[in-house]
């Protein structure tokens, strides 16, 4: 039997002669984990043809040496509403000397709703371009309108599908490679391979997007209690949020009654961490809770089981599609509490205000916990414990 293969929205015909293609994604992990599906259509639609992502020094580190469809990765220079940083107007320009010379048959823009990203993709002089667009944004040869609450994936699958992609998936896969597991073997060592692991994020681009660090350590200290070895992780940005996760976690486990034996251990890895080293990592977990954040996608990419922590705006955008090995708790805060700007609007002429507030207050840390355990199946018994049987969970997929 086949694999079934569908396009997301119109789909156009393929462009003749095609045997480079440029895919243009910066930004985060999780916005170029989105775009993963697409590329692997491109790559389906284009055989022989070589990809060349337009992205980041982290891109790059990820795929480098990788099984996928990434031939390359081009590091996209500092430009305004593409790669942000100090613009060097000479690095740009030299930067667009060079990817001209690369002659690309087709260019795709999966950046954004182009007002930025359109100009930019058409200074590659590729022969065929296709990407989305504002209406105040440059066209290219094949547009799709840029709305804003559509998920990732979907949006880019529905790009690619302008130059006669199909797909087979829909989910973001990496593969684990030996090499990933040796970059995470310190940070295994002195931890028992037969306990639980728990990994979490409390990080986030967005502060808004953070669940409280005292809720983060309240499921550490939970976990620990059950057996789990518990690692709290995030960039060297990310390291005093962290350390606080730790200490909270730590104090409040120190407060309650003496650890029974066979507890876990709570520790943080943030800042430690090679991309691969993380990529080992989240595959050695049992369950990863984050935020709305690229580390939370990157552990779905490598098929670890996930509790995700989201504003109801991302989980349209955002979220897991399926829910066997994907729980989600959602904060549906619409408004600023402080001035009543509508938070749910976007683009140039939407609403703003400038304060900051926590957008997933509401979820609550046995709520959080009980998917843990579900997902991990229920190695232990806490005070959280009874809890879960009010959601019923269950952690078979069958």
């Amino acid at each position: 039997m086949t694999n079934v293969r569908e396009a997301v929205g119109p789909l156009g015909p393929v462009f003749e002669d095609v045997h480079r293609i440029a895919v243009l994604r910066g930004g985060g992990l999780g916005d170029l984990l989105f775009a993963l599906p697409a590329m692997e259509a491109l790559a389906d639609a284009y055989p022989g043809a070589e990809i060349t992502l337009l992205g980041t020094p982290l891109h790059r580190e990820l795929f480098e040496g990788r099984p996928g469809p990434v031939h390359d990765v081009e590091v996209l220079p500092f430009a305004q509403g593409v790669r942000d940083g100090q613009v060097d107007d000479d690095a740009v320009d030299a930067f667009f000397t060079r990817m001209r010379a690369r002659e690309f048959d087709l260019a795709v823009q999966v950046h954004g709703g182009g007002r930025f990203s359109n100009p930019f993709l058409l200074n590659l002089g590729a022969r065929h371009t296709v990407g989305t667009r504002t209406d105040d944004a440059a066209p290219l040869e094949r547009n799709l309108p840029y709305l804003y609450y559509q998920h990732e994936v979907l949006r880019a699958l529905e790009v690619v599908g302008l130059a006669g992609a199909t797909t087979a998936g829909l989910t973001p896969r990496i593969q684990v490679m030996d090499a990933d597991r040796a970059a995470a073997a310190d940070a295994l060592t002195g931890t028992s391979p037969n306990r639980p692991r728990l990994v979490l994020h409390p990080g986030a681009t967005d502060a808004r997007r953070r669940w409280a660090s005292e809720r983060f350590a309240q499921v550490a200290r939970w976990a620990a209690e059950d057996g789990f070895d518990v690692d709290v992780i995030g960039d060297a940005s990310e390291q005093e949020l962290a350390r606080q996760v730790v200490a909270e976690a730590t104090v409040t486990q120190a407060s309650a009654e003496p650890p029974a034996a066979g507890a876990g251990t709570i520790r943080s890895l943030a800042g430690r961490l090679s991309i691969g080293g993380l990529v080992g990592l989240l595959e050695a977990a049992d369950v990863m809770v984050g935020n709305d954040s690229g580390p939370r996608h990157l552990a779905q990419a490598v098929g670890t089981a996930t509790v995700g922590i989201y504003w109801v705006g991302n989980v349209i955008n955002a979220a897991p599609l399926g829910r066997c090995r994907h729980r989600m708790h959602i904060g549906w805060v619409t408004h600023c509490p402080v001035c009543g700007a509508d938070v749910t609007q976007v683009g140039w002429t939407a609403e703003k205000c400038d304060h900051t507030f926590p957008l997933n207050d509401a979820v609550e840390p046995r709520d959080v916990y009980a998917d843990v355990r579900a997902l991990a199946g229920a190695p232990g018994e806490t005070a959280a414990a009874g809890e879960q049987a009010d959601h019923g969970q269950d952690s078979s997929c069958s």
